[in-house]
C-alpha cells in the first residue's frame, strides 16, 4: 500500500512545475481543469485535494514560479550592488529569462491573470498577480530612492515617474516577446532606458 500522507517533496515539484508551465504559456482562464490532468498526470480528485481549487493550484504555481525562473527580479534588492547596476541587473536578466526558449516566454506574472472573465471565480488569482506586481514596484522604487542616497540621481529626481517607467518597461517586455521582437532588440531598449539614471551634473 502506498504511504497515506502528503506526496513527496520530488512529486509536488514536477506537479507544480508542470502546472506552472501551463498557465504561464495558457494563461490562467484559458487553462482548463482538463489540461491540468493531462500536464500533471494527476485526477481531479488528486488535484482537488492537493490543492483545494483551480485558483488554489495557481497559487501554489505561482509561488513555484517566483522562486524559480520569477526569482531573476530579486536582484534588485541586493544592496551589494550599486542602485544603477542592481537596475541593469534587473532589466537584462529579466530579458534573458522571458526569451530563454526552455520555458515558455514572458513573465507569468505579467501575463497570467490580466484578462477578467464574468464574475468572482478568478478575483484570488487577480490579487495574487497584483500583489506581486505591488511587490516588483515597491522594490522598484526603493532601489530609487538608493540611487538618489547615493548620489546616482538627483535631490530632483521623479521617483514616482522613473518607478513607473522602469516597472512599466518589465511588464511590456512580455508583450514584446509574445509578439516575437528579438532579444537584441529588448536589450538595446533596456539600455536606453537606463540612460534615465545618470548622476546629476555637478557643474
Amino acid at each position: 500500500m502506498p504511504p497515506v500522507g502528503r506526496p513527496r517533496a520530488f512529486e509536488m515539484e514536477v506537479v507544480l512545475d508542470a502546472a506552472m508551465r501551463l498557465f504561464w504559456e495558457q494563461g490562467y482562464e484559458a487553462t482548463s481543469m482538463a489540461r491540468l490532468r493531462e500536464a500533471t498526470g494527476l485526477s481531479s480528485a488528486s488535484l482537488y485535494g492537493a490543492f483545494g481549487s483551480k485558483e488554489g493550484l495557481f497559487e501554489r504555481a505561482l509561488e513555484h514560479y517566483l522562486a524559480g525562473p520569477g526569482s531573476v527580479t530579486d536582484v534588485i534588492t541586493d544592496e551589494a550592488l550599486s542602485p544603477r547596476e542592481a537596475v541593469a541587473r534587473l532589466l537584462h536578466g529579466s530579458i534573458t529569462m522571458q526569451t530563454d526558449t526552455s520555458h515558455p516566454g514572458g513573465c507569468l506574472v505579467a501575463l497570467s491573470g490580466i484578462v477578467r472573465a464574468p464574475g468572482d471565480g478568478d478575483a484570488a488569482v487577480r490579487r495574487a498577480v497584483a500583489a506581486r506586481r505591488a511587490t516588483d514596484r515597491a522594490r522598484i522604487r526603493a532601489c530609487v530612492l538608493r540611487g538618489m542616497a547615493a548620489g546616482e540621481l538627483a535631490e530632483d529626481t521623479d521617483v514616482d515617474g522613473i518607478t513607473s517607467m522602469l516597472h512599466g518597461f518589465l511588464l511590456g517586455v512580455s508583450i514584446q516577446v509574445c509578439d516575437g521582437t528579438p532579444a537584441r532588440d529588448l536589450h538595446a531598449a533596456a539600455d536606453a532606458a537606463l540612460a534615465v539614471w545618470r548622476a546629476p551634473d555637478r557643474g
